[in-house]
């Protein structure tokens, strides 16, 4: 008896085992598509990334660029023969020996050795540092404590 009823039941299982297969085949294919966009998906902004990075590591290199030749004028505009013309061009000329007014300095020695001052900074005592986990708990306890009577008190 039970032997008969096992080859009933396989008995209709041809088409169920077709309809599984093709079920499988179906899911397959649904995962493979779910994966290809998304991994589709994931190179366009990884390419929209790279673009952008692109165009800023130019941009980059322009202002660089523009830099160095900012850099560039002001290194001519500063140099010696230029601001000799520039102060000729404003009226100054250069100092002769008769053009120089020495100042003598009673006292001042210039061949003397220098002095050193030493300028000692107030020590300023710093506050000893003694706080341990349990008087920490107890400041949280005691101001949760003054909160709390302050709720319950209603003010």
């Amino acid at each position: 008896m039970s032997q008969e009823w096992f080859q009933h039941a396989l008995g209709g299982t041809g088409w169920r085992m077709q309809r599984q297969a093709a079920a499988l085949a179906a899911l397959g294919l649904v995962i493979a598509i779910i994966i290809g966009a998304l991994y589709l998906a994931q190179s366009a902004s990884v390419s929209t990334l790279g673009r952008q990075l692109e165009a800023l590591i130019a941009r980059r290199n322009q202002l660089e660029q523009s830099n160095e030749q900012i850099r560039s004028e002001i290194a001519q505009l500063r140099s010696v023969p230029r601001l000799l013309a520039r102060a000729q061009e404003m009226g100054f000329t250069t100092a002769g020996r008769e053009n120089v007014e020495y100042l003598v300095v009673d006292g001042y020695n210039p061949n003397r050795a220098p002095a050193r001052v030493v300028a000692e900074a107030p020590q300023e005592q710093l506050p000893v540092y003694d706080e341990t986990f349990t008087g920490w708990l107890q400041q949280q306890w005691d101001w949760f404590s003054r909160q709390f009577r302050s709720f319950s008190s209603g003010e």
